[in-house]
This record gives C-alpha cells, sequence and structure tokens, in this order.
C-alpha cells in the first residue's frame, strides 16, 4: 500500500510535468501517433491529462474526500506542495546540479545552457539564475572571490526554496484531519 501511494504521487507529479510538453506534442500533431500501423497498438496514444485525472482521483480515495469543495481546497494546496518541491529539489542541486557535474566543460552535447536544455529535476524545468552563475563561475575557474559569492547567492536561493517549501506543507497540514495528515505523510507530502 505504502509503496502504491508513493507511486502515485510520483506519477502525478511526473504527469504535471509532462501534461505541458505531451499537450504541445498533441497540437503539432506529433503527439500520440508514433506506432500506428505497426502493430504497437494503443502504446503511441499515451494522455497524460486522463493519466493526471486517475492519479487525482485515486489520490482523493486516499485521503477519503468525498465533498468536492474540500477536494479542491486540499488538491490545490497538494499541488503547491509538489511545485515548491520541484523548485526546490529540481532547479536547487536536484539532478539539475547533477546534470551541471555531468557536463563537459564549455557545454556540448546534453549540456548546452544557451538553449536552456539543463532541466531542473530532469523534467525540462530551468534551473534557478544562482545555479547558472555558480555554474558559470565554476567553469570560468573564478577567483576564491566571486566563486565565494556565486556560493552564498546560490545558498540563499536554495534556503528560500526550501521555506517555501515548508511553508507550502504546513498550508496543506491546516486543511488536514489526523487521517488525512498520516496519508499525507506517508506520501512525502509533508514532514
Amino acid at each position: 500500500m505504502k509503496s502504491t501511494i508513493k507511486m502515485g504521487l510520483l506519477a502525478v507529479t511526473a504527469a504535471t510535468a509532462l501534461l505541458a510538453p505531451g499537450q504541445a506534442l498533441a497540437q503539432q500533431g506529433g503527439g500520440g501517433q508514433r506506432g500506428q500501423g505497426q502493430g504497437q497498438g494503443q502504446r503511441g496514444n499515451f494522455d497524460p491529462e486522463q493519466m493526471r485525472q486517475r492519479m487525482e482521483e485515486r489520490m482523493r480515495e486516499s485521503f477519503g474526500v468525498t465533498d468536492d469543495a474540500e477536494w479542491k481546497i486540499l488538491y490545490a494546496r497538494i499541488q503547491a506542495v509538489n511545485e515548491a518541491r520541484r523548485d526546490a529539489v529540481g532547479g536547487m542541486g536536484g539532478m539539475g546540479g547533477m546534470r551541471g557535474m555531468m557536463r563537459p566543460p564549455g557545454g556540448g552535447p546534453g549540456g548546452d545552457t544557451q538553449q536552456g536544455n539543463r532541466g531542473a529535476g530532469g523534467f525540462g524545468g530551468q534551473t534557478s539564475p544562482e545555479e547558472e552563475a555558480l555554474a558559470k563561475a565554476i567553469e570560468a575557474k573564478a577567483s576564491k572571490e566571486e566563486l565565494k559569492a556565486a556560493m552564498g547567492k546560490y545558498r540563499d536561493a536554495r534556503k528560500a526554496s526550501e521555506d517555501k517549501l515548508a511553508k507550502a506543507q504546513d498550508e496543506l497540514k491546516a486543511v488536514l484531519n489526523v487521517q488525512q495528515e498520516a496519508t499525507a505523510l506517508r506520501m512525502g507530502l509533508v514532514r
């Protein structure tokens, strides 16, 4: 049960991150058509919005919410926590930070910062300006003073993102009953 709930939360987060690119592909006529007529069945017809809706329904059931008005408030706060988590983890030292370590100096394949391809958390989001400035200072082999200044700004931005996440989690907890808070804790939504 625990892993099902956590996987559901991860899937909702991933579906939310994938929703915009999936819609853009569908509008361009390039999404959902791969593999048709080639024996691949429905595999190419992935609909991120349907997946997001199913995950939302499962989450609503997990929280035991039957009232639509209550769910609207609760789900908005869940989304706020997920967004704050993506900002805190994705653009601030999560996979975005790891990508900076794996990228060859000066850009190159998989590390083209000019095109904005260094996604936060691997979901195509943007890294923070502070992280970009720190990466540029490292690549330029900046002086100790410049590196210290860039590190200070990066740490401050990271702390602000972590504070935003903690605030979103507290706001979510404020609307939960004890049973729901226990469910949210198991899902990793609150601390």
